[in-house]
């Protein structure tokens, strides 16, 4: 059997480990520069809020209603969902981990008795010991725990737990879930399944074999056998749009929380660019082969001159290297910044795409310098990841997040940072 642990309202609940005031109070997360809402919790959601919802449109009913209000303070995040995984590996033995929030365990057993208790106490130890409440959903595929864990969530009678174990089960929780909600059921996949009046999980499993190949590709023919219960989705592959399997370029933009004048401030926020986008493409095992650099100014704001402009630099080979991309970056900027002017956006975009494995050297390259530098990011990268904080070790031009984006409402590093920790107060 494979278990599927879900933290519930993840953001929300990190922040109530820390604040107890929000624990009974409507509260939303904003995402980067505060523009619209990622999260919420059910008391926000009960007043109609939605996810997506931009904060501008519904700033006066948060404040009619008492909802707290925090900007995204992802570094919490990133440590809080350390320290479950690490939970939950201490007692499942291992977490595969899918998401921010999300991992999948192994069950050693299809005995109900033995399963059923083992992962009431995976729930108890993270609730105890780190304070996130999370769901478990227990089945013979992934597809069908993912869909466990959300019965589990969604009803309370379940106690968190809920296993997918036999026939009927399995019929029951499919006839109830909508296709659009099964885990490697991408967008475009949905629309064209509609069009054959498949609207519930329950109708694409008893869709004939047949005729699932002929409409969905390789994954969406994995995703029916799961839904049959024959497991064949490996914890690493990515489900979240089958239409769209092969990522076919890699974007790092920010709109700032204030607007940049100099070419200094523009420089430092393509370091930040070009770190995250450099990290991206080593996750990835790929490299660039050039890269387009882009910045405007805020077109809202017609009282002010306004400008934009992009431009292409070709690299001298594929590459991931940090340095070496932003140097590029900067580079690019510098031949199209213009002074005078305020600037509110700006990006840098990869379309080219190369599997750092097949990469053919420039016939002047240094291979013992290009080796150290390829061990250096990797000494970065684990530095970075020890942390749970992918900016610790940077280049010195870096500007961090918090300096780019806007956010008003965020919350203290409680746990990453000493100056942040929290304070008791007692009396004797």
């Amino acid at each position: 059997m494979t278990g599927l642990i879900d933290c519930n309202n993840f953001f929300i609940s990190c922040e109530r480990i820390f604040n107890p005031r929000l624990r009974s109070i409507p509260v939303v997360v904003l995402s980067n520069n505060d523009g619209c809402v990622v999260a919420l919790s059910n008391e926000a959601k009960a007043l109609g809020l939605k996810r997506g919802n931009p904060f501008f449109q519904i700033k006066d009913i948060c404040d009619r209603n008492g909802v707290a209000v925090l900007s995204g303070n992802h570094h919490l995040y990133g440590d809080i969902s350390s320290r479950i995984m690490a939970t939950i590996s201490s007692v499942a033995g291992s977490a595969h981990i899918y998401s921010v929030d999300e991992c999948f365990i192994d069950i050693d057993t299809n005995d109900e008795d033995e399963y059923i208790p083992f992962g009431r106490e995976v729930v108890r130890r993270v609730r105890r010991d780190v304070g996130i409440p999370v769901s478990l959903g227990i089945a013979p595929t992934k597809t069908l725990a993912k869909i466990a864990s959300r019965f589990a969530k969604k009803y309370p009678d379940y106690r968190c737990v809920c296993a997918i174990n036999n026939e009927y089960r399995r019929r029951k929780a499919l006839e109830l879930t909508e296709i659009g909600d099964v885990w490697g059921m991408g967008r475009r996949l949905v629309k064209r399944m509609a069009n054959y009046g498949i609207t519930r999980a329950l109708q694409f499993a008893e869709w004939p074999l047949e005729d699932v190949k002929q409409i969905v590709n390789v994954n969406g023919v994995r995703t029916w056998n799961e839904l049959n219960g024959v497991a064949c989705v490996d914890i690493d592959m990515s489900e979240v749009d089958n239409d769209n399997q092969h990522q076919k370029q890699i974007c790092c933009t920010r709109s700032f929380g204030q607007m940049l004048t100099t070419i200094e401030q523009l420089c430092n926020a393509m370091a930040f660019f070009s770190s995250m986008i450099a990290r991206r493409l080593r996750e990835k095992h790929a490299a660039a082969a050039g890269l387009t650099v882009f910045i405007h100014t805020n077109s809202h704001r017609t009282d002010l001159p306004q400008y934009y402009n992009s431009a292409f630099i070709p690299l001298h080979e594929p590459t991931n290297d940090t340095m070496i991309i932003s140097e590029a970056a900067t580079n690019a900027l510098k031949s199209i910044y213009k002074e005078g002017y305020s600037y509110k956006k700006a990006g840098i975009f990869i379309t080219d795409l190369f599997d750092e494995r097949h990469i053919q050297q420039s016939l002047f390259a240094d291979s013992e310098e290009r080796s150290r530098r390829k061990k250096l990011m990797q000494v970065v990268d684990s530095l970075n990841s020890s942390v749970i904080s992918h900016d610790s070790v940077h280049i010195a031009a870096y500007m961090p997040l918090e300096l780019i984006a806007k956010s008003e409402y965020r919350s203290r590093n409680f746990s990453t940072r000493m100056s942040d920790i929290i304070n008791v107060k007692t009396s004797i």
